[in-house]
């Protein structure tokens, strides 16, 4: 990364479905759940859930189920069995390729690094100790930290001003329509690096699509960065 000129100062990641692919487990969980009561989870409904987290947030896949059954559910016994259908798994999940490769590059470049995400402090932290990746981040926002959850930009606001740089200062890295709609309103350029699952989702609104982040450099998505954002 020597020599590299650029006018970013840092990089909010994502955690789920961006550093480690917890979205296909947890899709899984509730499509499993969803069958027991025969319906489907359709992927337009799960793009406005990914994201999404927190007390008093809504829930657009309850908003689904509720709907096609006509009646109330537990939404808290149905939430803690598909997290514990996943839990097992998703501890198993390595990074996603080129991730640990975009840390080690960005530490060379002087960068500094946050994490913003809509899940817990423990989950977060956890999936980023177990793959030894979180000494190296400067700030790690998650749902306890705020009021709102993505897509509101709240978490992007907060990771920034922790790490002490402007929005136009730092880029997100994310997988998701939600995640790139908060980053994209905190005032941060976006980088969007799908998952199989999300591939699948309208990710137009990004300043960049990657198909992976393996085999691109921090360098190369950086000058691409450089033109104008997208609207």
């Amino acid at each position: 990364m020597g020599g590299v000129s650029h006018s970013f100062r840092a990089i909010v990641f994502d955690l789920d479905g961006l550093i480690v692919d917890t979205e296909q487990p947890i899709f899984n969980s509730y499509s499993t759940i969803l069958a027991e009561y025969g319906l489907e989870l359709p992927l337009a409904v799960w793009e406005d859930v990914i994201g999404r987290g927190g007390v008093g947030q809504r829930d657009p896949l309850f908003e689904h189920l509720e709907g096609e059954l006509g009646r109330s559910v537990d939404r808290d016994a149905i939430r803690e069995r598909a997290r514990a259908m996943h839990r097992d798994a998703a501890q198993r999940l390595p990074a996603r390729e080129g991730v640990a490769e975009w840390v080690a590059q960005a530490q060379d470049a002087g960068l500094l690094l946050a994490v913003a995400s809509s899940s817990s402090r423990a989950w977060v932290e956890g999936h980023l100790a177990r793959l030894g990746l979180l000494p190296s981040f400067d700030a790690v926002c998650v749902r306890e930290d705020v009021r709102h959850t993505k897509p509101h930009p709240e978490l992007y606001e907060l990771a920034v001003a922790r790490l002490g740089v402007a929005p136009e200062e730092a880029f997100a890295l994310e997988d998701s329509p939600n995640g790139v709609t908060a980053a994209k309103a905190a005032g941060l350029r976006c980088v969007a690096a799908p998952n199989p699952l999300t591939a699948q989702m309208d990710l137009r609104h990004a300043d960049y699509v990657l198909p992976s982040m393996a085999g691109v450099s921090l360098a190369e998505v950086m000058s691409a960065l450089a033109g104008p954002p997208a609207p």
